[in-house]
């Protein structure tokens, strides 16, 4: 009798206090993130940063060729990107003057501008002409030196008769070349490296990097496949001819050119929303706002198809979601209407995917230690589809039946 006594009193005691205590609250899902498996890599150099300077072009470029020589066995160079900067500011504001101002006169440029640069004038060591030496820093800032520079050149266009000294040089020439010597340093003419006496020209033959064995290809539908034409945007001032692929096989070559051990010189518009930033830089996406499709079977899909738009476009920023694969079409339009230009050059040297499978390129950028992948940034393919402007790859890089078709041995 005691014992069933207790159990009952020990019964109303546990109801009590289970009325008692307060209700615990579902605990919050943790958001995911992303999460990349890296599927290839190739060795690259370490990441750099342009800092204050519209040079993107430049690094991206001297990137591309460094993880070129290391794909070819040759040891870790680090070139002077202000070396090919001064030589290739000084030729464009030559065509700007000899144009009467149609070409534009700035800061940018192109993986062509390099190129011309390296077969014209060569390469040096960054250690003999390194980024904001001349200003006391170890990073450009080119703010004060556009200030000085673009008046100057646009001084000389509005005033219709150039000046020339003694032997008939123009005199603007020397002031624009005495200025970039204050800012960027004078560019040596003979050097050591390694213990062996160089000029910029046979240290660039040294290296054994060959410019006529580099391709520039783009996707749009303005001019026709299988045919090079002048990419018009204002940074290809020295009008360089790409060799115009349907965009698919496009694609083709840059997943070739990474499977192969080739790395991607790559030229993309970053205005989108897509290009995360913030907490979230470091990723590129492009998200299938508007999917439409059939197939629910997968959960992913189920629960992406069941949000709204404005649900949709916060989780994409967040989160893997499907990406939005574009067709030749919308690529052309975005090209059209101003969408997708010339904003940015960046370095491809591998593949990863996240954990719902969209795949992506893996991107060394020129920010420095930038974003939560300390300047390396992973962009799905679905955004470099969408919107890669150009790349330059080694012609090796090609798949057979591209270069054939493009006459490339």
């Amino acid at each position: 009798m005691k014992f069933r006594h207790f159990l009952a009193a020990t019964a109303v005691m546990l109801s009590v206090a289970a009325v008692a205590q307060p209700q615990a609250k579902p605990a919050e899902k943790e958001e995911e993130g992303f999460k990349f498996e890296t599927i290839k890599e190739l060795p690259i150099t370490s990441v750099k940063d342009q800092n204050q300077a519209g040079t993107c072009w430049c690094y991206s470029s001297l990137a591309f060729f460094e993880a070129e020589l290391l794909r070819m066995g040759k040891p870790e160079y680090d070139f002077s990107e202000m070396y090919i900067v001064y030589k290739t500011y000084l030729d464009r504001a030559d065509a700007a003057v000899r144009t009467h101002g149609d070409v534009s006169f700035s800061q940018g440029g192109s993986f062509g501008d390099v190129i011309y640069a390296i077969r014209h004038y060569g390469l040096v060591p960054d250690s003999e002409m390194p980024a904001g030496a001349m200003h006391g820093d170890s990073l450009s800032n080119f703010t004060e030196l556009s200030a000085v520079t673009d008046p100057l050149v646009e001084g000389v266009i509005k005033g219709r008769k150039i000046q020339m000294d003694k032997e008939g040089n123009p005199l603007w020439k020397k002031a624009l070349a005495g200025i970039y010597d204050a800012y960027l340093g004078v560019p040596p003419t003979e050097f050591t490296y390694n213990g062996k006496k160089y000029d910029p020209m046979s240290f660039a033959k040294s290296t054994g990097l060959n410019m006529d064995d580099y391709v520039n290809l783009t996707s749009f539908t303005h001019h026709p496949f299988y045919e090079p034409f002048v990419i018009e945007v204002q940074d290809n001032w020295r009008w360089g001819k790409a060799w115009n692929l349907p965009i698919d096989e496009l694609m083709q070559v840059m997943d070739n050119a990474i499977d192969k051990g080739y790395p991607i010189a790559w030229g993309s518009d970053v205005s989108e929303s897509g290009w995360l930033r913030g907490k979230m830089a470091g990723i590129a996406v492009l998200p299938d706002l508007e999917a439409k499709s059939k197939d629910l079977t997968g959960s992913d899909m189920a629960h992406w198809m069941g949000l709204s738009a404005a649900d949709r476009k916060k989780e994409a920023m967040n989160q893997p979601t499907p990406q939005k694969w574009v067709t030749q079409k919308e690529r052309q339009i975005a090209y059209d209407n101003y969408e997708t230009g010339d904003d940015h050059g960046m370095l491809i040297y591998g593949t990863a995917k996240d954990q719902i499978g969209n795949e992506y390129f893996i991107v060394k950028n020129s920010w420095g230690d930038a974003g939560q992948y300390h300047g390396i940034w992973y962009v799905s393919k679905a955004f470099v589809r969408y919107k890669t402007l150009n790349i330059v790859v080694h012609k090796d890089a090609l798949p057979k039946d591209i270069a054939k078709k493009l006459g490339i041995k």
